[in-house]
């Protein structure tokens, strides 16, 4: 497996959105810059939020969309084009409604199931073939509740429970960085 290059969390911008489950994604980017001192600017040219982080040895990029998450694919294909970074070399974080709160797994390429921020990465990039970060969200239960739950905030038990599966994976990440996804996913998956 190659080596990331760039770390992309899925979310919506603004205030609005920001506590809402939908947006795991970039909570997770978040804790990376935070442990590994990165600071997020603005660019325009990427349409997102852009930092980079020393990671081990390894220089990652981190980027935070600002196209909507229907869009984040327009903003993953101008950063990964303009620094030449291929789609193995990418991991993408999001919200996960097929895991319980809590639950952290890493998957190479597979298809979007329906997350419209992975079909359009999927369709802008032209391959699946990309590392995914899956932070368990819950589901509603009915699929026709889908859109109000991942735009609502989680209760505080939920919270708390994504919190920790992020803390999880911040510690496999210098696997992942590395390469060594095995590893990393033997850690993970086997959970706290």
């Amino acid at each position: 497996m190659a080596a990331v290059q760039l770390i992309v969390g899925l979310g919506n911008p603004g205030p609005e959105y920001e506590a809402t489950r939908h947006n795991a994604g970039f909570w997770f980017v978040d804790a990376v810059a935070r442990r590994w001192h990165g600071q997020f600017r603005t660019e325009k040219k990427f349409h997102g939020d852009v930092a980079r982080v020393t990671l081990d040895g390894h220089e990652v990029w981190l980027l935070k969309p600002g196209t909507f998450m229907n869009r984040s694919g327009q903003s993953v294909q101008a950063m990964a084009r303009f620094y030449r970074i291929a789609p193995e070399a990418l991991l993408v974080a999001h919200d996960e409604l097929d895991l319980p709160p809590g639950t952290a797994r890493l998957k190479q390429g597979g298809g979007h199931g329906g997350h419209n921020g992975l079909r359009d990465i999927i369709d802008k990039l032209g391959t699946r073939d990309f590392l995914r970060l899956r932070l368990g969200i819950g589901h509603p239960g009915d699929s026709r509740q889908v859109t109000g739950y991942v735009l609502k905030k989680p209760g505080q038990d939920e919270r708390i429970a994504i919190e920790q599966a992020i803390d999880r994976s911040l510690d496999v990440l210098p696997d992942v960085i590395a390469g060594n996804l095995q590893a990393a996913m033997n850690r993970l998956h086997a959970g706290p």
